[in-house]
This record gives structure tokens, sequence and C-alpha cells, in this order.
């Protein structure tokens, strides 16, 4: 499941922006201050971002020229009353990647969210539409298959879309809550175990091949550490 920031202090904007977007299969968070929302840019790196320029806390312009001084690569849809030339270029110059002028509507910002997660090459299920290899490993989304040292690993589809979404996010910490958004759709529920289910399965199923996921706590949880035979690619969930 694709996930999506929008950074809009209207909230009626952003509440219709946000429903238009889950209801094509997307995971919305929304922060109506520029200042909040760098922080879980920088940290939690969504898929998409949608930025209004005029923000209280700290205003759309800084919040981009400051993801690309950091070298965050996300895509940004800039969003603005602003609608002269002048800005559409500046917002595009400094590191935008796509602007809409309000009012606009809501089957055009869906498209264009559509459009900017194509060209990042992120798929309905949150993973990566890339072919991913390590050693003894091979994740392909096009056939949805991984194989394991040149054979199928016999994953069953919830199993694939757990593993794709922990191997495109190397090097980014992610909870249970959002494993369970993005793999199955739904909040994460206390009580709910389908995330340690699956991982345990994956670990049973994918053990012994150089590639390993190594223990973090999430939320009192210890993600899978799988047999490794000298690789140090670390996929975190």
């Amino acid at each position: 499941m694709p996930r999506v920031l929008i950074v809009e202090d209207d909230s009626m904007i952003a509440n219709a922006m946000a429903n238009h977007l889950r209801r094509e299969g997307m995971d919305v968070e929304w922060s109506d201050r520029g200042d909040r929302a760098i922080k879980k840019l920088r940290f939690e790196r969504p898929d998409v971002a949608i930025i209004d320029l005029m923000l209280p806390g700290m205003d759309g312009w800084r919040i981009i020229e400051a993801l690309r001084a950091d070298g965050v690569g996300i895509p940004l849809l800039v969003i603005s009353a602003r609608g002269s030339e002048q800005d559409k270029v500046h917002a595009l110059g400094i590191g935008g990647d796509d602007y809409l002028a309000k009012p606009f509507g809501m089957s055009e910002l869906v498209a264009r969210v559509k459009a900017a997660l194509r060209r990042a090459g992120v798929s309905r299920d949150g993973g990566a539409r890339e072919r991913i290899e390590v050693p003894g490993l091979v994740i392909d989304p096009d056939l949805h298959r991984a194989t394991l040292n040149g054979e199928d690993a016999q994953l069953t589809r919830t199993e694939f879309r757990l593993l794709s979404v922990l191997a495109s996010q190397r090097g980014r910490v992610l909870s249970r809550d959002q494993l369970q958004q993005r793999v199955w759709g739904t909040p994460h529920r206390p009580r709910d175990r389908s995330v340690d289910v699956c991982i345990r399965k994956l670990r049973e199923k994918l053990d012994g091949v150089g590639y390993r996921f190594d223990p973090e706590e999430l939320d009192g949880a210890e993600l899978p550490r799988q047999a490794s035979n000298g690789s140090h690619d670390r996929p975190t969930g």
C-alpha cells in the first residue's frame, strides 16, 4: 500500500484529498504544520508527499529545499493557491516534482499522485517494482515470485508482499502498524499477530541464504534474524 503524506493546513482540503487517495488504496497521513511535517518526511520517508506552500511553522519552499539538501529523494507534489508561472518554475527548480494550482479537481490530484508513484517505481502493495537481487535471493515483482538459490521459495501472496516491502525499505525501520497497513491494508490491532506469524514463516522458508534481517525493537517485538553467509544487506522491518 503506497504511503502518502499530505502537508496542508486547511482541514477541509486535506480531508477531501485523503478520502480520494484512500479510495484508490493508498495509506494517507496528514500534517497541518510544516515544522512537524519535515520530521515525518525525514525519518518516515513516505512514498510521495503533497505539500502546500503556505504553512505555519515552516513554509513549503523551505521544506522542499531542506529535503533536497538532505538528499531525500521522495516525489514532492506541490499544491498552492499561487498559480503564477514564476511560482511554478521556482517550486520545480528547487526540487518539486509536480505542481497543482488551487482550485484543482480531485481526479487530477489522484492521477498525478499515481504518476509520481509510477515514476518512483512504487507498486500498489508499497513494494518496489524493480527486481531485487541479493546473494542467494531474487525477488521478482513482475512474476510475483521469490527464488532461493535458483529455486522457487514457494511464498504465499501475503508472504511475498511482506518480503517485497521489507526488501524495498533497506535502511528504514518499519513498525508493525506500517507493515500491517502496507501488506494487509488494515491498521494494526494490539492482539493481532499477523505480522509476527508471517515473518516467522518467512524466516523458515528463507533461512540460510546470505541475506538477513537484523533484530530491531519495534513496538516491543524483535524482528527476524536470518542465517547469514557473510552478506550484510539489511532491509529492516
